[in-house]
């Protein structure tokens, strides 16, 4: 068996109004190949839907949406499971700067 690292997409309903609210997962699962994963990974994500009342009695439904990644991991100690990269532009003039110093 390998493991996989598998990104699922849920889209969140509120009272049969579709918000754009959505929560990203991203699961182990154990598979054969990576067809089998992907299969796996789909039947995990449609179990684990739900609809549920919050505490103001509105309805709210998890509906997944898909498996937007799926990627093979070596399941051992420092494993990387998830990396980013965020690129920021960088402020031009920083609104700590000492201006209050300048001569009045």
């Amino acid at each position: 068996m390998k493991s996989f690292a598998a990104h699922i997409i849920y889209r969140i309903i509120c009272s049969k109004m579709k918000t754009e609210q959505y929560e990203e997962q991203w699961r182990i699962l154990y598979a054969t190949d990576e067809r089998a994963a992907l299969e796996e990974a789909r039947k995990l994500g449609k179990n684990e839907e739900c609809t549920f009342t919050d505490r103001y009695g509105r309805t709210v439904t998890w509906e997944m949406i898909a498996v937007k990644e799926l990627n093979e991991v070596i399941m051992q100690h420092g494993a990387l499971l998830f990396s980013t990269v965020k690129e920021v532009e960088p402020i031009a003039d920083p609104v700590w700067t000492n201006h209050s110093q300048q001569p009045h």
